[in-house]
């Protein structure tokens, strides 16, 4: 039994002031609209539709949360950046993420889906900077890298891996792909960790 097979739906937050009072950890998953965050949910819960995923980016409003069991809960972050979104409900997704992700102290860590082909956006360094002064670890996800040759997705990890021990040395990463069941031990190994350290 993995870690993340016993998920279940707990409760979904669209303001800071109901987030839950649970005494336990946190790991939050955030990623760039469309970059495969609610696949990777699923495929490492092995559920096929406990995140919604959806062809219409942006459709993860609030934050939603999964029990783990034993006090331990996954948090699955809006999208961020898609534009089609009105104005008045980015900027509240906005200030919900980025006073979240700073001021949670129950969050162990992060989890930052990108996809492989188009990794490390504007939009994706900007979570990594909002997240960066908390001092707190992040777990890239490379997603869709069965898109990509075994070559270029070497490569793509290599680039990626190097730019993050310059600039955010708090950051790790790997690739993962739902279709192929790709990096699920990896990542969950990783994750895992977070939750018993201290």
């Amino acid at each position: 039994m993995g870690l993340f097979s016993r998920a279940v739906f707990f409760t979904t937050v669209n303001d800071l002031h109901a987030l839950p009072l649970h005494g336990g950890k946190e790991v939050a998953f955030a990623g760039r609209s469309n970059a495969g965050k609610s696949s990777a949910i699923n495929t490492l819960a092995n559920h096929v539709r406990l995140a919604f995923t959806s062809k219409t980016p942006g459709r993860t409003q609030h934050l939603n949360y999964f029990d783990l069991g034993d006090y331990r809960y996954l948090v699955d972050l809006p999208g961020y950046g898609y534009a089609k979104v009105p104005p008045d409900v980015r900027a509240h997704w906005e200030g919900l993420l980025s006073e979240y992700l700073q001021t949670r102290s129950a969050l162990a860590g992060l989890v930052v889906i990108m996809d492989s082909r188009h990794p490390l956006t504007p939009l994706d360094e900007q979570m990594l900077d909002w997240f960066a002064p908390t001092g707190k670890p992040v777990h890239i996800l490379l997603t869709k890298s069965d898109k990509l040759s075994r070559q270029q997705a070497t490569a793509t990890l290599f680039k990626v891996r190097a730019y993050l021990t310059e600039h955010y040395p708090n950051c790790t990463v790997q690739l993962f792909s739902s279709l192929k069941k790709l990096g699920t031990d990896e990542a969950e190994a990783v994750i895992a960790r977070w939750f018993t350290q201290e």
